[in-house]
């Protein structure tokens, strides 16, 4: 009974679902700070806009022709309420920016990684290169990482989101990824980790992130790129240490 209930709880792919309007789940510390950071700025939205729509039905209401038929400037000025309507914004902000700022710099601090990745967008695939890995002819671990066409799809599988070759990772490591364009602007996203990394040609880009389980999570190029933008589909699968090293090994 437990290993039955255990199926409808194990996530195997983190991907896109049909008519999603939520996010998908976190898979990294990051994007749990993001969804934390969104959850927390839509409390405030909430309230301001309840507080501004009373303001509005309340002057309208009490306010009104029929019930204030002589205007003067003392009745419609407010030294109090002007210094309230400004400072309560200020104050809401800086509530705001302060946990803003702090996400900001822990996803872009990047402290002795344990493995560097270098992601490379072309027209229209991923390359990735492994450098802490050589082969035995020395060279660093590199492959590409095209869609897989429809044809070609195995029961399971993802359209427009399933490749040839997917990126292995391992899981509570954490990792470089060092992004880069070969031709135009490319941007490297993959929801479940909180990754968004524009490739810009000519320069390098970096995050760090820590995926804490294991499973599949797909991503897609962010930056219209071509005629074939919506054809570069990623996917990084995150496996234990040894299953990683194991992979290791049999690239090179």
């Amino acid at each position: 009974m437990l290993q039955f209930l255990s199926l409808f709880n194990t996530i195997f792919n983190d991907a896109p679902q049909p008519w999603q309007l939520g996010f998908q789940d976190s898979a990294a510390p990051g994007f749990t700070g993001i969804v934390t950071l969104h959850n927390t700025i839509g409390f405030y939205l909430i309230v301001i806009c309840f507080s501004v729509f009373w303001a509005l039905f309340s002057i309208i209401y009490y306010y009104n022709t029929k019930k204030n038929p002589i205007a003067h400037k003392y009745l419609t000025h407010g030294t109090v309420v002007e210094l309230v309507w400004t400072i309560t914004p200020a104050l809401i902000l800086i509530a705001i920016a302060f946990p803003s700022f702090r996400l900001l710099y822990l996803m872009d601090e990047v402290i002795s990684p344990t493995l560097t990745i270098k992601a490379v967008g072309h027209q229209w695939y991923w390359s990735y290169e492994l450098s802490d890995f050589v082969t035995d002819s020395g060279d660093a671990i590199d492959f590409d990482s095209y869609m897989l066409p429809e044809s070609d799809l195995e029961l399971g599988q993802f359209r427009l989101l399933d490749v040839d070759n997917k990126l292995i990772v391992p899981v509570d490591c954490h990792i470089r990824l060092i992004v880069t364009g070969a031709d135009v602007i490319h941007s490297y996203a993959v929801p479940s980790l909180g990754l968004k990394l524009d490739a810009v040609p000519g320069r390098l880009n970096q995050v760090s992130f820590l995926v804490e389980r294991t499973g599949t999570f797909y991503g897609q190029c962010s930056e219209i790129c071509g005629v074939w933008h919506g054809f570069m589909p990623i996917a990084i699968e995150a496996v234990s240490t040894q299953d990683f090293l194991l992979w290791v090994d049999s690239a090179s």
